[in-house]
């Protein structure tokens, strides 16, 4: 694909690379991990440089697996050994040499918290800033009377004291309480031995001795702690403080001031936190965490869930009213009692039996849970249930209606119920961590403070507020930042890391991208590339594996990685500015970008005759909307970040029709009906980026089921023959002719005591993974372990030596999906784990696609299947799409990518904005008439892509 003249040779390139300073460039040499082919490159520090190229060019080879580990390996070297017994042991990665090289930071396109406990606040470290807030300038309020609650100090009094005229005289007094009148003789005397002289004996000032005669249990009694004027010298107001301490001390927090001329003029002073009889907790950061017991809510432990009755298994049709039976455990002869109770007391207290529940007031709702005098409600018959449990069919009854469901104590916040009573600017931090990124930024831009609360937050704030700025401009401003990290989507969780990372402020580093436009609609990646921007002139430099065309457009630098992928991969085949590659057209970018190749869009979409209708959507952000799918053609659900695409499809189609088809569902529909042609569906398969194994063992050629015919050619080979051998024999995972050493993974697991594991090549079968015995079986000079390190292409063309065989024949159908959906790279037996999302995703396509034609109509749905694609790339898994559709199957995707919408049967767009300004039908059609649609944002972009060049400069 090179031109004569456009392409350095590689020892021309390396001749360059010695004469590059490494202080403005990073410079890679002899670099041979995974399928690099011994390549040099330079890359200049504090740019935005773009890596590009197929999957399987070797991209994310040279990005992570060279210049991050040999960064990370750098760092954790120059740690000292007790440090580095924490960390992880970092192989030097197969490079003669990296020179130029700065501390590195790998943002990858995973979710990298699964604990129920992390969140889009702690995660960017925005909660911890704002708990410290709270703790700091926090006012605490009385939720009885609304006052603010307050702890006196002796500041207070002496303060009191000094706004009175200077020749005011005054009493400090402090309370005396005991419990029997001799207790009280005894604290007398005590204080007559600690100096003390007078006390104030009902509302008369008298000596201690003169009153222990006639004292009693019921008298006001006050210790007369000091006596001074309101005088401005420094030797009284030193005195006054001393002695407001000791009045404190005594009164066991509480004394009071009184004028000596006029005992009506007093203030009763207390260093106790509380008011209206209540005694509140004083804010701190303890109390604001729901990670530490302090501030955790008691009920839920910090989860903000519990294992309890879930409304959604109790009324789970909300278009039927109470007396049509929406509530599914009030069914039946004998629960129907319950039902009863309401239906024929409702008059009484004015419930519209009749009314669907959807349509009842919050108010109406509560009711039918919590009951009346008239009737018992839901919890009252819940706990009946509960008090019969050890009848069986009550406790299975009740595990019928259980689920995990919001925390009753503290409504899903986390946090002690008193820890809302702190305000600023009268605002709980229940309000804040439960309103949209974008509203949490203007509350605190907006935020007027007093002199001396500015001193104390102006730190804080800055950092807020930046770190709410990077939220926003990476195109998460409708996220809360009570969401869970595990919750979110490998592209927002890859984001948020971004944006943390530019809060951070580090400079002089590098920062390694894994594809950040994943998951971000193309109206939102103008602000991504600001922020990219902003990372590279804080003095770092940015090197992102990325597809995205605007991107490329922003780049400073673009490395383009092939000329293909695996074995025919791994070269530099570009290195420049974008003008320079599209002036060349020697690779299969330029020649995307120029316009040269395009992908086809369908010359004619497919008819619509069946469909499917989910009534209602009500799932997080949905707004009740009735939702239209056709069956049996390509329909794809896009809208801006935040819209309720991910809602809409993995919350509400794919449970729905999977309660259909099984009856069961992990997770409950927010929704009022599924209906439409139904019937004709026979199966449903979410193809998500999950791994497509746990065990090391599990690999592509297993998941596809080829490995079963693999091994069943080796076992009718004529030394296999002779010594009896069979297809289990060929297997790594069973006894038999796998190596028992390392039990067929290849490799042994030494465990150390305080360092990480480390991992070795099998001495007995060096990595083989077999016997050697085993190993002497060949096919046509081929062991079963050179198979496993055959690429798809290589495999493809080893076995259509003898295509007449059946065995040969049923590997080649098996294998054949994979090339078709552009994995032709991966080698037969690689790790799964080694997989990224994207890659998994494929595998399980090409596993169906290899299952051949059938009459059992699936239902395809797909989250984002172009991730980490290449134009290219995308354009061969069109093709699998089309093949599934030629099929007789539906294939529902959520997607940004324009390309493949435009290829599209049916266009769904969510709007108009992300968050709570989002959830509703923008637009439904086919997609070329979206152009049209004013609150489509997609169809604008649409418009704008039916231009094929590229315009530059």
């Amino acid at each position: 694909m090179k031109k004569n003249g456009t392409a350095q040779t590689t020892d021309n390139k390396r001749r360059d690379n010695r004469e590059l300073s490494p202080l403005e460039n990073i410079i890679i040499r002899g670099a041979r991990v995974h399928n690099l082919k011994n390549i040099s490159v330079s890359i200049p520090r504090n740019k935005l440089v773009v890596i590009t190229g197929l999957s399987g060019s070797g991209k994310s080879s040279l990005a992570f697996d060279t210049l991050f580990a040999e960064g990370q390996r750098r760092y954790v070297e120059s740690l000292s050994s007790y440090a580095r017994q924490f960390l992880g042991k970092l192989d030097k990665p197969d490079v003669d040499s990296i020179s130029g090289i700065s501390p590195a930071v790998a943002i990858e396109q995973k979710v990298t918290s699964r604990t129920s406990r992390s969140t889009v606040g702690t995660t960017t470290e925005i909660y911890d800033y704002i708990k410290l807030l709270y703790a700091r300038i926090g006012r605490t309020f009385s939720p009885v009377s609304g006052e603010e609650v307050k702890r006196h100090r002796p500041s207070d009094i002496l303060e009191y004291i000094l706004s009175f005229a200077e020749d005011q005289r005054f009493y400090l007094l402090s309370p005396i309480t005991v419990e029997k009148k001799d207790d009280l003789k005894k604290k007398l005397e005590m204080l007559v031995q600690q100096g003390f002289v007078r006390v104030k004996h009902n509302g008369v000032i008298r000596k201690i001795e003169e009153v222990m005669a006639d004292v009693k249990q019921k008298d006001e009694l006050f210790i007369v702690i000091d006596r001074f004027t309101a005088a401005q010298d420094d030797e009284n107001q030193s005195r006054i403080a001393d002695s407001s301490e000791s009045a404190f001390f005594e009164g066991r927090g509480v004394c009071v001031v009184e004028l000596a001329d006029d005992p009506s003029v007093y203030f009763t002073f207390s260093n106790k936190f509380e008011a209206d009889g209540i005694l509140f907790e004083e804010p701190s950061v303890h109390l604001f965490s729901f990670n530490n017991p302090v501030g955790a809510c008691k009920t839920c432990e910090g989860f903000g869930s519990v294992i309890g009755i879930d409304e959604n298994l109790v009324i789970p049709d909300k278009r039927l009213s109470v007396y049509q039976d929406a509530i599914a455990c009030w069914k039946g002869d004998k629960m129907n009692e319950w039902k009863n109770q309401l239906v024929h007391s409702a008059s009484k207290f004015s419930f519209p039996i009749h009314k669907p529940w959807k349509e009842l007031t919050s108010e109406q709702r509560e009711l039918v849970w919590n009951g009346n005098k008239f009737f018992e409600g839901l919890h009252a018959f819940f706990r009946f249930l509960e008090s019969e449990s050890y009848k069986i069919q009550y406790r299975v009854m009740l595990s019928r209606y259980r689920g995990k469901t919001l925390c009753p104590e503290c409504k899903g916040t986390r946090l002690r119920k008193d820890a809302n009573y702190v305000k600023i600017a009268e605002k709980g931090i229940f309000e804040l961590v439960n309103i949209p990124v974008k509203e949490c930024l203007d509350f605190f831009s907006g935020l007027r403070l007093t002199g001396r609360e500015e001193k104390i937050a102006h730190r804080l704030l800055i950092e807020i507020k930046n770190r709410l700025k990077y939220l926003t401009d990476v195109g998460l401003e409708y996220l809360t930042l009570n969401r869970l990290s595990n919750t979110l989507s490998g592209g927002e969780s890859q984001r948020i890391n971004l944006a943390t990372s530019l809060g951070s402020s580090l400079v002089g580093s590098i920062y390694i991208l894994d594809e950040p436009s994943i998951g971000l609609h193309p109206r939102d990646t103008q602000r991504l590339i600001g922020v990219l921007n902003e990372l590279r002139n804080q003095g770092n430099s940015v090197i992102v594996v990325e597809h995205d065309e605007e991107i490329m457009r922003a780049a400073d630098v673009i490395i383009d990685m092939g000329p293909e992928a695996g074995s025919l991969g791994g070269n530099v085949v570009f290195t420049g500015t974008l003008n320079d590659l599209l002036i060349m057209e020697n690779t299969l970018t330029a020649e995307y970008l120029s316009g040269k190749r395009s992908i086809k869009v369908p010359a004619k979409k497919r008819n619509i005759r069946d469909r499917i209708v989910i009534r209602g959507a009500r799932a997080n952000n949905l707004k009740n909307i009735d939702v239209e799918i056709p069956l049996r053609c390509f329909t794809v659900i896009s809208g801006v970040s935040g819209s309720g695409k991910s809602s809409l499809v993995s919350n509400l189609v794919f449970p729905a029709l999977q309660k259909y088809l099984s009856g069961f569902s992990e997770t409950p529909c927010d929704m009022d009906a599924l209906e439409g042609d139904i019937s004709t569906i026979n199966a449903v398969e979410f193809v998500d980026q999950h791994p497509i194994g746990k065990s090391s063992r599990s690999n592509p050629v297993t998941y596809v089921r080829a490995y079963d015919e693999i091994r069943a050619l080796f076992a009718q080979q004529s030394i296999a023959l002779q010594r009896g051998y069979k297809a289990s024999h060929f297997s790594f995972n069973v006894e038999g002719g796998r190596c028992e050493t390392c039990e067929g993974e290849g490799f042994q697991t030494i465990e150390m005591q305080f360092m990480a594991d480390i991992k070795l090549v099998c001495d007995s079968c060096k990595g083989k993974r077999f016997k050697d015995e085993v190993l002497e079986v060949l096919y046509y000079g081929k062991s079963i372990a050179d198979v496993l390190e055959m690429t798809v292409d290589d495999a493809m063309i080893f076995f259509d030596n003898e295509k007449n065989k059946v065995f040969n024949r049923n590997i080649l159908s098996k294998l054949n999906p994979l090339q078709q959906t552009g994995l032709g790279y991966i080698t037969l037996g690689q790790s799964s784990s080694s997989l990224s999302g994207g890659e998994a995703q494929r595998i399980k396509l090409a596993s169906f696609l290899g299952k051949g034609g059938n009459d059992q109509h699936t239902v395809f749905i797909f989250d984002e299947p172009t991730t980490g694609l290449h134009f290219h790339d995308v354009r061969k898994l069109m093709d699998s799409f089309q093949a599934l559709l030629n099929r007789g199957h539906s294939i529902i995707a959520i997607e940004h990518n324009m390309d493949v919408i435009r290829c599209a049967d049916w266009l769904i767009d969510l709007g108009p904005e992300g968050g709570e300004r989002g959830g509703e039908i923008v637009f439904t059609g086919r997609p070329d008439d979206a152009v049209g649609a004013k609150e489509s944002y997609t169809g604008l972009y649409i418009s704008n892509k039916k231009r094929p060049t590229l315009v530059v400069g």
